[in-house]
């Protein structure tokens, strides 16, 4: 189906909080509160759109447990009108992305002409779960009217009082207990990318982030966020200007002993929120406002997370150009997320190998090799930061940026997503 001109989705503006290093300048700002930010300097920006916004969709993947539908309660907060309904989705790290494009897809079906679409996550608001002995004996006592014997049947439902502390939380797959940088390290040793190659481009990721924020280009994006302590807190706090290779050469690895990914080619963990405003292109125009793009396509893959979890933008990507009707060399910018070096340079080797077309995407040819003097022109994830919802909303808000400003036709994004998938979406300019 096409999708008249009218109801084309477009991208108007984007907002964003400095992202910062987890129990950091943001330890006492819940999600939520982080989300609230973002969408307050986006409608800041764009305030002839404050009264008219219909619904909310944001991503988040560390969701409070007491109020889980973040978009709602951000639009409550901010009071933009009782009838404005929102809903929350989660698909890892490719959320933010899928708040954007489920968004999308309701403005071009003509439920809506303008909408806000973003994601957040406070790492260091993360819920710390109890053992499910200490849960399962200690429930009935805190849900009910407990009688002694209640209690003495808990204290029996507990022996042996063993194994009752909290344990570390580990970002690691479900279905197979592999943490995401031993992924990383193991997509490394698949793809041949060596410790060189991944300290190289992480040094590259922190260069352009540092540039981008010297010049001004984030200041289009990034809105200051006043703490409960009062600290205004004005720039990312996780790009480092100063890094060398020398410097990230002496880092030790950070997963695998043999491996060779460390704190410095990784993204740190990280809070944060981005908020995007979509219209549909005829609303926009009635209200005078310039969109920045148009979202073209989008594809959602997945892959066996026994193989490579993180290798799915390999996939989604060249999806995402077919649906275009594009081809790699047809495109002006490339962003892809930076979960880790290795992960990223992994996805380059696959797109560019004749092997990976024939056998996982039925191609006679390559996809192709990526320009680095269009890949993550700005920095990413390494060097900026990951705030695990919100960086699909910072992908696409700074890709829509640039297609404004340079005059820049296209832009295609990758995003890797735990449980195996890869996310991709076409920025065009209008």
């Amino acid at each position: 189906m096409t999708t008249p001109s009218s109801r084309r989705a477009v991208i108007v503006s984007g907002a964003r909080t400095p992202f910062v290093r987890a129990f950091g300048e943001f330890v006492h700002l819940d999600t939520i509160a982080l989300a609230g930010a973002a969408v307050r300097g986006l409608l800041d920006a764009v305030p002839q759109a404050r009264t008219r916004i219909e619904a909310m969709v944001w991503g988040g993947v560390i969701l409070p447990a007491g109020a889980p539908n973040i978009a709602r309660e951000v639009a409550l907060d901010l009071g933009l009108g009782h009838g404005v309904e929102g809903h929350t989705v989660t698909r890892a790290c490719a959320s933010g992305l899928q708040a954007i494009t489920t968004a999308a897809a309701a403005i071009e079906r003509g439920e809506y002409d303008i909408m806000i679409a973003g994601g957040s996550d406070s790492v260091s608001n993360a819920a710390v779960n109890l053992p499910s002995k200490l849960v399962q004996a200690a429930a009935p006592l805190a849900l009910g009217k407990p009688s002694p014997r209640d209690y003495l049947s808990a204290a029996v439902g507990l022996a042996p009082f063993t194994g009752l502390l909290p344990s570390r939380p580990r970002i690691e797959e479900r279905t197979t207990g592999e943490v995401m940088g031993e992924s990383a390290d193991k997509m490394a040793r698949i793809h041949g990318i060596t410790r060189a190659a991944q300290d190289e481009f992480a040094l590259r990721s922190h260069r352009r982030a540092a540039a981008a924020i010297a010049s001004g280009r984030f200041d289009r994006e990034v809105v200051p966020v006043t703490t409960p302590d009062g600290t205004v807190v004005q720039r990312d706090g996780l790009v480092r200007a100063n890094t060398s290779l020398d410097k990230l050469a002496a880092l030790k690895p950070a997963f695998d002993r043999d491996g060779t990914v460390t704190a410095g080619n990784a993204s740190p963990l990280t809070d944060g929120a981005s908020a995007v405003l979509i219209m549909s292109e005829d609303k926009a125009r009635e209200l005078g406002l310039t969109p920045l793009a148009a979202v073209r396509s989008w594809s959602y893959v997945s892959v066996d997370p026994a193989d490579e979890v993180l290798i799915g933008p390999a996939i989604s990507m060249p999806r995402a150009l077919d649906k275009a009707g594009l081809k790699l060399g047809d495109v002006d910018l490339v962003d892809i997320h930076e979960a880790f070096a290795a992960q990223t340079l992994s996805v380059l080797d696959a797109l560019a190998s004749p092997t990976w077309a024939a056998e996982r995407l039925d191609r006679d040819e390559p996809v192709g090799e990526i320009d680095l003097d269009r890949l993550n022109v700005h920095g990413g994830s390494v060097s900026i930061g990951h705030p695990f919802g919100a960086t699909g909303a910072r992908m696409v808000t700074t890709m829509a940026n640039e297609l404004a400003l340079t005059g820049k036709d296209t832009a295609l994004l990758g995003i890797c997503a735990a449980g195996g998938h890869g996310a991709s979406v076409v920025l065009e300019r209008v």
